[in-house]
């Protein structure tokens, strides 16, 4: 019974890092667009384009509709070094549908974390666990092996950016076509390895700071409890 317990709560912590971590990315990507104007503007995207800031923008967040499921085509008429033309290539639309299998797949995890987690919290009512100390204690089992394979990626990131993007592509990825040229793509230019660097800054900064939130949160029972302890031990 002990074992089952636990292991809905160990369970139920996973499920509730997979939330945050992916929740992360969504709201680093979506919630402010501003933050692609002001990538663009300190990789000067715009001179290497020969674009507008405002057709820029609308080629973004059509792209990132796309990712998200919210259209059908990745295609975009707009004017490109005075041409006007569609934004993206075949090669684009190959690797960007590949993209959104992953963004797409990703939030499905999520939902699937979101009914583990709410199983698992069925199961640990069911049995009458003390979840005090158990799922306070299944986040911080968790948290500490999260902890360090963040802690070696944040690492490995600082030393080789480049390595790192890589090694996820190939890792991802089982063809070259995420490789472009930026004489040839349009796409490349507007998204710089440096604009990708900032964007994992930012997620990585979210994604922390949800796990310190809940770390606090985590710590609340006990606490409680020692306040509760401390109350009784005083009225004797």
């Amino acid at each position: 019974m002990k074992k089952i317990q636990w292991g809905a709560g160990i369970i139920l912590a996973f499920s509730v890092i997979i939330i945050l971590l992916i929740s992360s990315f969504e709201t680093a990507m979506y919630s402010d667009f501003g933050v692609y104007e002001r990538e663009y503007e300190k990789y000067d995207v715009l001179d290497d384009l020969g674009m507008t800031m405002e057709d820029t923008m609308h080629v973004t967040r059509e792209m990132m509709a796309y990712l998200r499921g919210d259209r059908d085509v990745l295609s975009v008429e707009t004017t490109v070094e005075g041409r006007q033309q569609d934004f993206f290539n075949e090669q684009d639309r190959f690797h960007m549908a590949e993209v959104r299998d992953l963004f797409i797949g990703g939030l499905d995890l999520r939902l699937g974390a979101c009914a583990a987690a709410v199983l698992c919290i069925l199961i640990l009512i069911f049995l009458r666990a003390d979840w005090r100390k158990i799922v306070p204690r299944s986040y911080w089992i968790v948290l500490a092996v999260i902890g360090v394979l963040l802690a070696v990626f944040a690492a490995a990131a600082v030393i080789d950016f480049n390595a790192v993007f890589v090694g996820f592509h190939h890792i991802f990825f089982d063809n070259d076509l995420w490789l472009f040229d930026p004489a040839e793509d349009y796409m490349i230019r507007m998204l710089p390895e440096g604009l990708f660097a900032d964007m994992v800054v930012r997620i990585g900064v979210l994604f922390a700071g949800g796990m310190i939130v809940l770390f606090i949160l985590s710590m609340l029972p006990g606490i409680l409890e020692r306040k509760k302890i401390r109350k009784t031990y005083n009225k004797l």
